[in-house]
């Protein structure tokens, strides 16, 4: 009558999403303000000021059936060719147009290029903690998910383990830095030694491997970090990106695929991209946030306060005996669970109106994600709820 896996994943939402529906229902129980929300990465900034100065202006001056129309299914040129001019100026790349598919949001990127590359038998693997949608995107595409955890100290990656993981069915591996859910940003000494491995690596197997730079927190850094551009380290890099993060977007749905001219047979990698999207029903990118986001490239929002969150939180935590890796971009603080099962002490925190997500669907047990991308003031109330919940501890 209908697809059983269909339905269990319709029943058994994310946890993430499901402590954020929790959250809603029980604002209306006891107040919102009474509720400390940390569960989703919705980001609290608003988005920068040319956004709606932008949408004002095209409504006002480009006319409605080209402004809502179809674009081209790959996405506008026009949009692609900034695309490609802004990141050549930015990273001293040299893209073209032709490189870029335009989509609804980083989900809709990875969906497509994992369906895309996916042949019978191959393995993708994903450095843990990662994203949980990484699993069901790759399994829906037919990939098996092998899972490596990194270093529990540094929560970089642990590349004797990536090496012994890779084998003759490994099509690609998944980055995401700055990461979703630890902060961790791959520094350069660390892209290079990955990068080498994978090429050391397709020499032994005779087989390309790809990489999957998953980049919907770029821009969130703080202060002198930098986050390497990958795809002038290593040749078969394609990005997954979205505007989600960095203009505060999330809602609108709008990001690209990139598939530099060095990744082997990248043409038909492309072709391969343009029939993913056209077999999952995701082509034509929603049009007015195309044209949008073209008149905002290089903007992002004030992301200065989510270092401000984090400085609070960090210092907060770490002097109430909690122990957690100081981020350096992104917006989430992975703190390690003071009992081994995090979903208990999850529930735990839930007496003080705390609302985090356990670690477990990230692949990396015993800790909590906290997404302090939330008004300042709002973690500034909380504060006295985290020092009842740490007394139950130390």
């Amino acid at each position: 009558m209908f697809s059983n896996e269909m339905y269990e994943l319709g029943a058994h939402s994310s946890v993430i999403r499901e402590i954020f529906e929790y959250a809603k229902k029980r604002a209306e129980d006891v107040g919102r303000e009474n509720i400390f929300d940390f569960s989703i990465g919705n980001p609290s900034v608003p988005a920068p000021e040319i956004v709606n100065e932008t949408i004002k202006r095209l409504v006002d001056s480009v006319p409605s059936t080209e402004l809502h129309g179809y674009t081209s299914a790959v996405g506008d040129n026009s949009v692609r060719q900034a695309l490609a001019e802004y990141l050549n100026r930015t990273y001293s790349t040299h893209f073209r147009k032709e490189n870029f598919y335009m989509t609804a949001g980083a989900a809709a990127s990875l969906t497509i290029t994992l369906n895309a590359l996916y042949e019978q038998g191959d393995e993708l693997i994903v450095l843990a903690p990662y994203f949980p949608e990484y699993r069901v995107f790759a399994e829906k595409a037919g990939m098996r998910v092998k899972v490596v955890p990194s270093d529990e100290k540094t929560l970089l990656p642990d590349f004797a383990a990536i090496e012994s993981a890779i084998n003759e069915h490994t099509k690609a591996i998944i980055v995401n830095s700055p990461n979703n859910p630890s902060g961790v940003v791959l520094d350069e000494d660390c892209v290079k030694t990955l990068c080498a491995l994978l090429e050391k690596k397709q020499r032994e197997f005779n087989k390309d491997i790809f990489l999957i730079s998953d980049e919907p927190y770029r821009e969130l850094v703080y202060g002198d970090v930098e986050v390497p551009y990958l795809t002038k380290y290593y040749n078969n890099t394609i990005v997954c990106y979205s505007f989600s993060k960095s203009l505060s977007l999330p809602g609108e749905r709008i990001g690209y695929i990139l598939v530099p001219d060095e990744v082997a047979s990248s043409g038909e990698i492309f072709k391969a991209v343009c029939g993913a999207g056209r077999a999952l029903g995701f082509v034509c990118a929603p049009a007015l946030f195309q044209f949008v986001v073209k008149e905002c490239l290089g903007k992002t929002a004030e992301l200065s306060v989510y270092e401000t969150n984090r400085d609070l939180l960090v210092n907060t935590v770490t002097r109430l005996g909690f122990t957690c890796a100081k981020p350096d971009g992104a917006f989430y603080l992975f703190m390690k669970s003071p009992e081994k099962d995090a979903a208990a002490f999850c529930e735990r925190a839930k007496k003080y109106e705390l609302l985090f997500v356990p670690s477990d669907s990230f692949g990396f047990p015993g800790y909590v994600r906290i997404a302090y991308c939330v008004s300042t003031e709002m973690i500034k109330r909380a504060l006295p709820a985290f020092e009842k919940l740490a007394k139950e501890y130390f």
